[in-house]
Order: structure tokens, then sequence, then C-alpha cells
């Protein structure tokens, strides 16, 4: 794998033959039936998923990509080998893309949106994609400062063939193909599923401008991974199920760990995240209210508008007034803000912020409609923010 900055060009094409290896690893599971399934298999299967799904969770995503708590040296390359032994790419190909979804979550620009590119492509499609091939060091400068850490990034199957290789030893073809083969496709499809799953399915109990949700089987499976929109909602926290009934299995493991002294510096979230009165960054707001806007058709409201100028004579300023505030004209009109902040209490969970994504939406609609009818906001007759109707 290249290890140039990934300058994120628009290729197409599949890369096939790094696709062979994830179909052989599958076909490798059929392959038991040929080799019998032991005691001593199906114990190291079960003991490699929760081993490696932890190095995972607490390894490539809590500190890896978002530095969540503080550990040794030594630590790190623990929980970067075991992780990488899953065949999920290397730790600084992994926390780059990881990294880049955050920044541009549910957008265009994100790597494996269900929203832009289907359910099956955000699934698992996305990685075999020659244009996410290469990792962008930028984004991992702080990790690419370890010299074993890009030891690892340049032999990135080497810990997967080390594990798989113990996995023979110990209990022969059983140990390798339902052991090591079971355990790494259970993996693949159970981390795949946050980038999927967890963002078509669940709970939204914070406004985070994406997708993300929470799901409590998906958290059963994953240590602790389901609880996802709490996490996009403050992601450096060490802890993702925010409430004393959200299973983390990952947090109670690194709790254990810190009073041992292998970690230290667990972050938690806030007591105004934990309240949900946390006030919500712009790059949030502008996301959330780009969605309450696209609640309503603006060639729809212009061409009324326009057909209202046709009929009546009126100018277009004069429409877009008549519009707002008659409903005798029986014709779309741009939404009131108390429509729009009734469409956004019904949208959305409870934020602080709300006001703030309501006014936004409203200028973004009106934006939009005028531009439509190539006539500036101001000569339009664009309605204020009303402060005093703010909660």
């Amino acid at each position: 794998m290249s290890t140039n900055i990934d300058p994120e060009p628009q290729h197409d094409d599949i890369m096939y033959p790094q696709v062979l290896p994830f179909l052989l690893v599958h076909v490798g599971c059929l392959a038991a039936i040929w080799s019998g399934v032991s005691g001593p298999a199906i114990a190291i299967c079960v003991a490699l998923y929760w081993l490696r799904m932890f190095a995972i969770t607490a390894g490539y995503h809590r500190y890896f990509s978002h530095r969540a708590y503080a550990t040794s040296r030594v630590f790190q390359f623990v929980l970067a080998f075991l992780a990488q032994s899953s065949g999920q790419k290397s730790v600084l190909w992994w926390a780059a893309k990881h990294r880049h979804h955050h920044l541009h979550s549910d957008t265009e620009q994100d790597v494996h949106s269900p929203r832009h590119k289907g359910f099956v492509y955000s699934h698992l499609g996305w990685i075999f994609y020659r244009e996410h091939d290469a990792t962008d060091l930028t984004k991992v400068s702080d990790l690419a400062s370890y010299p074993e850490l890009t030891w690892l990034h340049k032999f990135e199957v080497l810990p997967a063939v080390v594990v798989a290789g113990l996995c023979f030893l110990i209990a022969g073809w059983p140990g390798l193909l339902a052991g090591f083969f079971w355990s790494t496709v259970l993996l693949y499809h159970a981390t795949f599923c946050i980038n999927s799953l967890a963002h078509v399915h669940g709970r939204k109990h914070y406004v985070t401008g994406d997708d993300s949700r929470n799901n409590w089987l998906l958290a059963l499976v994953t240590m602790g991974e389901g609880w996802h929109n709490n996490h996009h909602a403050y992601q450096s926290s060490a802890r993702q199920g925010f409430r004393w009934w959200e299973i983390d299995a990952t947090y109670y493991v690194l709790v254990a760990l810190s009073w041992l002294g292998i970690v230290w510096d667990l972050k938690a979230p806030p007591a105004q995240v934990l309240r949900n009165e946390q006030r919500l960054g712009s790059r949030v707001i502008k996301r959330t209210a780009e969605q309450l806007a696209g609640r309503f058709n603006p060639e729809y409201i212009a061409q009324a508008i326009k057909s209202s100028v046709h009929e009546t004579g009126l100018s277009v300023r004069e429409a877009l007034v008549l519009l707002q505030h008659r409903a005798d004209l029986h014709l779309p009109s741009i939404p009131t803000r108390e429509r729009l902040l009734a469409e956004a209490q019904a949208m959305f969970a409870r934020t602080s912020s709300l006001d703030d994504i309501v006014d936004r939406a409203h200028e973004l609609l009106v934006e939009s409609v005028c531009l439509l009818l190539a006539v500036p906001p101001a000569l339009a007759g664009a309605t204020p923010k009303p402060q005093a109707n703010k909660r």
C-alpha cells in the first residue's frame, strides 16, 4: 500500500487484487467443513473476536483516531499490532480515514456515507476503491512520528499473518479456519456496521449534523461502539455509553486498565453534554439547517412566486411579502419562522441551539428562492430574525 499523501483522486475503478484476499478469508470460513471444528478452535474464535474487537475500539478508534486517553508506547504498539491483525489495514490508514469521516460526516466528502453512496458501499464497498487506498499522513502526523507505527504501516499484513500462524500451531487447521478466519469475518462486519447500520437504524439523542444513531444491539457486539450518536456528539470521550444503562464494555476495560496504570487521563463528556445543554458548533448548525431547509422545495416556491407576479402584476418583492403572510393566495410560500421551528422540533433531538438552526435554515431557504428568481435577498423582503421569540 502506498504511503504517500492521498490526493483524493476521483477514481471509480476497484482494486481487484485487494478484493481477492477479503473474499478468500470468507471462503476460508466455509473450508472449516472440510477441516472440522474443535473445542480449542471455538475457544480461539471467541477469544480472538473479543480481544481484537477491544484493540479496534480502544485502539484504532478511541486512542489512535481520537486520543481519548493516554498510554505508554509499549501498550500503544500492542494495541496497534492486535488491531492490525484483524485485517482492517494499517493503524495510520484507519485513523486517517476515520478523522476524515468526522470532518465530513454524511456529506458528499464522507468516504462511507449511506446517505450518498448507499448501504452496501458504506458497509464495505468503499474500502476497495482506489481513491481510498492511500493514506493522508497529514491527518495522522502525530502518529506517523512513531517509527514503530510507521513500520506497522509498511508491513500492514504482518500482524494478521503472525496471529494466523499461531492459531495454526495451537489448533491446526480448525484453529486457522474456524479460530482465525471466523473471528476475522465477524470482526469485519461488526466493525463495518458502525459505518453503515449505525447511520441508518437507531435513535438520535443529540443533534450532530449527520445521521449517526445509537443502536443498543451494535453496542453489545462492538463493545460500546453502537452508541454512535453519543460519540459524534463528543468525539474525544473515552466513554461512549453516556448513561448508566448504555453498556460500553470497552470503557469498562479501560477503567480497569487505568487502575493498573496501563492507561490514564481518560477523557469524559462534560456535564453540559450529558444534560444535552451544550451549544452546537457553527459547522453542525449549518449542516442541520441544510437538512431543515431541504424539507422545502425552493423551485416550487419560486415558480409559485413567478406565477403570482404574472397573474397579479405585482413586483417580485411584493409577491414574496404576500406569499409569506397571506394564506388566501393558495400558493406555496416561504415558510414562516414558526413553521420552521415546528418542523425542527419534530425532526431533531432537543438542543439549546434550535433557534440558531431555524434562523440559518430560513436564511438558506430565502437565499435559494432568491437565487432562482435572480433577486437579491435584501430586495426580496427576507424577514428579519425575531429575537423576541427565541426560547
